[in-house]
């Protein structure tokens, strides 16, 4: 176990999601979901961004020519460059809102949604391609969540939290099949949340209510605690220059009494190696 970390941005985000490096600006991106927030931060300097989508925003991505591509309550929507919004795909459905996502190494975003409460498969996973075509993967989601790639883009790992499992699928061009359990999270862990996988093919995951991001082999075996002073963690990704720091969202929703850097942006120096990103292509 190592508890090396130490605090990047000091914020009382209800619901912190979604780190991702952007390599073309230098900064890190994640979103605050229930407050429709985007928060940028570059570690070079400190600065900070905040920007306010309007509707809850479960994930924000860079895209290939600059601006955003962000999962919303009703649908994926893109920021250009200079601000101006439109939609990519508008679907809104009652009572769900788009949760995590990632971008895969071709350029679309693998995009999660779930019920606002939590209702058993009232969630997706959906592959939104740059032209904005949707593929419904088939599989019954109910709170869809991390996303990731092994180095040589063969595998995707993915996270459906109430199931206590990281899911491995095989990769087929644009299509994903096999579906199959990768780890089964015994229940004094807490629940698998948001994920990362870094060069080494180890995936890295946030586990909410278990106030740690763990480490698991590519064959499954974990090697590595990160305990954190806070309860609920929800997502990592490496992030700096080198991509050498962990990057860790945090939650401070549904706590009666939160530790006061519930909320905050957490890093690990020196975590290890990151994977670089792929910018959505639209």
């Amino acid at each position: 176990m190592t508890s090396a970390w130490e605090v990047a941005v000091r914020e009382q985000a209800e619901l912190g999601e979604g780190p991702t490096w952007d390599p073309a600006t230098g900064r890190l991106i994640w979103v605050d979901i229930l407050s429709a927030r985007v928060h940028t931060y570059d570690p070079s300097t400190g600065r900070r961004t905040v920007m306010t989508t309007g509707q809850h925003v479960g994930a924000a991505k860079p895209r290939a020519g600059g601006g955003l591509v962000v999962n919303l309550r009703d649908g994926t929507g893109l920021y250009d460059a200079d601000g101006a919004f439109s939609w990519l795909v508008h679907d809104p459905v009652p009572g769900r809102r788009g949760n995590d996502a990632a971008v895969a190494p071709d350029g679309a975003l693998w995009a999660g949604t779930m019920r606002y409460d939590e209702r058993e498969a009232g969630g997706s996973l959906s592959r939104i391609a740059p032209d904005g075509t949707v593929t419904v993967v088939p599989d019954a989601v109910t709170v869809g969540n991390g996303t990731g790639w092994s180095p040589d883009g063969r595998l995707m790992y993915y996270i459906d939290t109430p199931t206590r499992r990281i899911d491995v699928f095989d990769v087929d061009g644009p299509r994903v099949a096999n579906r199959r359990p990768f780890v089964t999270v015994e229940p004094d862990s807490g629940w698998p949340d948001g994920l990362t996988v870094d060069a080494d093919g180890c995936v890295w995951v946030a586990f909410w209510d278990g106030a740690a991001v763990r480490r698991y082999t590519p064959d499954g075996r974990p090697d590595l605690v990160v305990g954190l002073p806070v309860r609920r963690p929800t997502a990592c990704a490496f992030g700096g220059a080198d991509l050498r720091d962990l990057y860790i969202s945090t939650a401070r929703t549904g706590q009666d009494a939160p530790h006061p850097l519930s909320g905050s942006l957490l890093v690990v120096p020196d975590a290890g190696r990151g994977l670089p990103g792929t910018p959505f292509a639209g």
